[in-house]
């Protein structure tokens, strides 16, 4: 399966959220996530345009692995995530785990996000308000793709944001965008 994936910056979300609310979206209540990112030994992921990552979310952990971006309008990629024991204390240790094992510690991206189904052309969507420190608010609309259903998947989404009044599609990951505004200031 592969994440197919638009992103959009959005510093006013009220105005999205009710077009979303008149579109009969479902909402959950909103949650932090700390997603810490480590950098491989032998390969640049940055350059191979990859990422492993552990994110918290309250006592609940998990490890991602997400691949490169396979076209260029989308952040269509494979993604692999695998559930970890619960807990600060093994979030720590698995980290610990990953540098002893020759992997770096990038950076921590932190985020508030508030998630809602919606329906749209006959199959949900998954569409996600962040609110990211350092960086504001965002708006995600995602859902999962087999291989041959690529093309249907990233028209869907397309069609929702131009919907929702969405033009400009920003590809680049929160954890991209907070170094690039570290190496600007």
């Amino acid at each position: 399966m592969y994440e197919v994936e638009q992103k959009y910056r959005v510093p006013d979300q009220a105005a999205v959220r009710q077009q979303l609310d008149e579109l009969g979206a479902a909402w959950e209540d909103g949650i932090r996530q700390v997603d810490r990112y480590f950098a491989h030994p032998c390969r640049d992921f940055a350059r191979t345009d990859e990422a492993l990552r552990i994110r918290q979310v309250d006592d609940v952990n998990c490890v991602t692995y997400k691949g490169p971006k396979i076209d260029a309008t989308t952040k269509t990629r494979r993604e692999l995530e695998l559930p970890l024991p619960g807990g600060a204390d093994f979030a720590q240790e698995f980290a610990q785990l990953l540098t002893l094992l020759g992997f770096e510690f990038v950076a921590a991206v932190s985020k508030v996000r508030c998630k809602a189904v919606v329906t749209w052309q006959g199959g949900p969507i998954e569409v996600v308000f962040d609110h990211v420190d350092g960086l504001g608010g965002y708006i995600e609309l995602e859902l999962m793709s087999s291989e041959a259903q690529l093309d249907a998947a990233r028209a869907r989404l397309t069609s929702l944001g131009t919907r929702l009044g969405l033009h400009v599609a920003e590809r680049r990951s929160y954890l991209e965008l907070l170094q690039e505004k570290s190496e600007s200031t």
